[in-house]
């Protein structure tokens, strides 16, 4: 599917319409950033920064979509500006990959009003999506530890989202996928195995076994559980491997894709460990998770390889992040949205955003939000409670929303999805444990700089007067 600027809701043309003829030259400035981190997780890895800039660089009403757009009423006038239309604004972003959290900005569009409003449900659309599902990969990759995790549920994902989810996982932690085009798109390695099917063909199972060795000896992997898995499986790919050795191949592995994967995969590694075969390695799938994934860690499963497919690539059991586009300030005034459930009450003005480090250089659990004009910050606020705040004056302060883009183009050196998952599991690495676990992890606080806390109650006092 080609990406172009139509790719969006009808209401943003709508809305950008009435801007044209009202206020063509306005200025907005628009945050990104979510409510709830998903899967109870105590973090979230923010993910799709490089397929956005990609496509906002380049990106265009096609001449079918003006035509569209004149079959459902749109003015010529603003027709001709749709067609020279290309977006020539600002970003400043967090890096893609690094751990993120909710009510902060993530990133911030400063850009002419309908320019920014064009582009929020392509933004929303690849950012959601993508932070969840890496989201999710961190959380396996956090459970697995240091096995193999294999992302196969193209097959199983939401239509073309499986593409995009593939790149995704590769950021959270993933180790390769099946999925062919991403692999070649974003230099992903790419492993696969066998299916149930290949083997049915043959009359017998261990001809199966056999032929697919020969043709495909690298990385072989054999499914032993078509028929019988401990007694017909598993010896005939025993079988299979000491031929491989006589011919100076290795056989890779074993797939096991049902049962009790503790128990058999124990009953395997026994087998395989008394005929020599301790280098085969023990690959499992069906229906796997982080929760899966850590019990069969916790009963020492002797598993190299997850290979993980529905769970991962459909975000369950979330299925969405709840990722917002809120205007916070227009024409160089302060904007603000303000709603009966104060987690629903928007930020005011262009900000930065501020990581506190301890002497150790691990995050202190803290992000410090502020007005992006403002110098040092010495205190960070509770957003509604007028009894916490902390004193950050002797902490490291490490501003973490750069200019990715500027007037349309992007001024961040492009980066690659290996490049971007090694820096994810660097900031990982400074979270501290409390915020990683599955129940009831560490709330990372959240806080506001005086002077943007009281900026904000004075425009809420304002609107409410």
């Amino acid at each position: 599917m080609d990406i172009t600027a139509a790719y969006t809701d009808l209401y943003q043309i709508t809305m950008a319409q009435v801007y044209f003829v009202t206020k063509p030259n306005g200025r907005a400035v628009f945050d990104y950033y979510f409510r709830h981190n998903p899967f109870g997780s105590g973090y979230s890895i923010f993910a799709g920064l490089e397929d956005v800039l990609d496509i906002l660089d380049s990106l265009k009403f096609s001449d079918s979509d003006i035509s569209y757009l004149k079959e459902k009423g749109f003015e010529n006038e603003f027709l001709e500006y749709l067609k020279n239309f290309s977006f020539k604004g600002n970003i400043r972003s967090s890096k893609e990959g690094d751990v993120v959290f909710p009510n902060r900005p993530i990133l911030q569009v400063e850009a002419n009003i309908i320019e920014a409003q064009i582009i929020e449900t392509l933004l929303l659309n690849i950012l959601n999506f993508q932070t969840l599902i890496a989201t999710k990969a961190s959380r396996i990759r956090y459970s697995a530890k240091d096995a193999i995790l294999l992302d196969m549920g193209l097959r199983r994902a939401h239509a073309t989202g499986g593409y995009y989810a593939s790149r995704a996982a590769a950021i959270g932690g993933f180790d390769s996928t099946s999925n062919v085009k991403a692999a070649e798109d974003y230099s992903i390695p790419s492993t696969g195995t066998m299916a149930h099917a290949f083997i049915q063909s043959y009359n017998n199972e261990l001809e199966a076994f056999r032929d697919f060795a020969r043709i495909r000896p690298e990385n072989c992997v054999l499914l032993i559980d078509t028929y019988n898995t401990l007694k017909i499986g598993l010896p005939n790919a025993i079988t299979v491997a000491k031929e491989m050795e006589e011919r100076g191949d290795k056989l890779f592995g074993i797939r096991l894709d049902s049962g009790d994967l503790a128990y058999l995969s124990k009953k395997a590694r026994a087998v395989l460990d008394a005929a020599g075969l301790q280098y085969v390695k023990i690959v499992v799938s069906n229906q796997l998770d982080e929760i899966v994934i850590k019990s069969l860690k916790e009963q020492h499963a002797p598993i190299d390889v997850f290979g993980v497919g529905t769970n991962l690539v459909t975000g369950r059991p979330d299925a969405a992040l709840d990722g917002v586009y809120k205007l916070s300030e227009f024409n160089d005034a302060p904007r603000i949205k303000l709603s009966e459930n104060i987690i629903k009450v928007s930020l005011p003005f262009k900000k930065q955003v501020y990581r506190m480090l301890d002497a150790d250089g691990m995050f202190y659990g803290a992000d410090a939000v502020a007005i992006y004009s403002e110098g040092e910050v010495s205190q960070m606020e509770h957003p509604f409670d007028i009894t916490k705040q902390i004193d950050i004056s002797e902490l490291e302060k490490e501003p973490l929303l750069e200019l990715v883009m500027e007037h349309g183009k992007r001024v961040a050196p492009a980066r690659t999805v290996t490049e971007i998952s090694k820096y994810s599991q660097s900031r990982l690495d400074k979270l501290p444990v409390e915020y990683k676990r599955f129940h009831n992890p560490h709330i990372y606080k959240i806080g506001l700089s005086s002077k943007l806390k009281n900026e904000r109650n004075n425009l809420i006092n304002q609107h409410k007067s």
